[in-house]
């Protein structure tokens, strides 16, 4: 068994299957990303669940929506509702313009034009756009947010740079030949690294006397 699929079992032993994100689809997802700003994924959920009771989950019904209505939504996600507001109609231009209203189409595409679809989108670069199309059931590779590299990098995968990409592409390269395939596993990965970042291995004070990995952890072995 490779190095990384030891941590992705034992994770899973430890934490369950992970819960999926509510959206379904990419244009769902897009708006997923732009729920909320630097809050807990219960509040993202929440403006989430809004928008689907209150206007509806489609590009159209956002574009009409009361503005009063989205206003009040995306005040729910944090600071600067109002940039908020223009992604989600921005969100729902593109689509309209773009994608005749329906972003599924790009599940239709090759990888590398879906990919480049969804980074038209606010707040979409290319590895949320990954996220996106393995969410959906394409992928290439593991798509990864600060608490996956994190946990990554004080593992051993990669090195902790101050330069994000150059991290990135650090563990991009320490993880070649050792990844599943299938987007399921990916996607498992995925979320289960993203979930022990945010409950133990934070940026600071990581409690590591908790940690189901400890044994495979440079930093722990370093450091405690």
């Amino acid at each position: 068994m490779s190095d990384f699929k030891r941590l992705a079992a034992r994770l899973q032993r430890h934490y369950g299957e992970p819960g999926m994100p509510p959206a379904e689809g990419p244009f769902e997802l897009v708006l997923w990303e732009n729920a909320c700003y630097l809050l807990p994924d219960t509040r993202r959920a929440a403006v989430f669940e809004g928008l689907r009771r209150r206007v509806g989950l489609n590009a159209g019904a956002i574009r009409a929506a009361d503005r009063s209505t989205l206003y009040e939504l995306a005040a729910m996600g944090g600071m600067r509702p109002e940039t908020r507001v223009f992604r989600w109609l921005e969100i729902a231009r593109i689509t309209l313009d773009q994608f005749d209203g329906d972003l599924d189409c790009i599940l239709d595409e090759p990888y590398a034009k879906a990919k480049k679809a969804l980074c038209q989108f606010p707040n979409i670069g290319e590895p949320g756009a990954e996220k996106i199309l393995m969410l959906c059931g394409m992928a290439s590779g593991l798509p990864l947010e600060s608490n996956g590299c994190r946990v990554l990098t004080r593992i051993g995968f990669g090195r902790e740079q101050k330069n994000y990409g150059a991290m990135y592409r650090s563990i991009e390269k320490a993880l070649e030949g050792q990844l599943p395939r299938d987007a399921a596993s990916l996607t498992r990965a995925h979320l289960l690294l993203r979930q022990h970042g945010k409950e133990i291995c934070k940026t600071n004070g990581p409690n590591c006397g908790e940690c189901c990995v400890v044994d495979l952890c440079a930093f722990a072995l370093k450091n405690v």
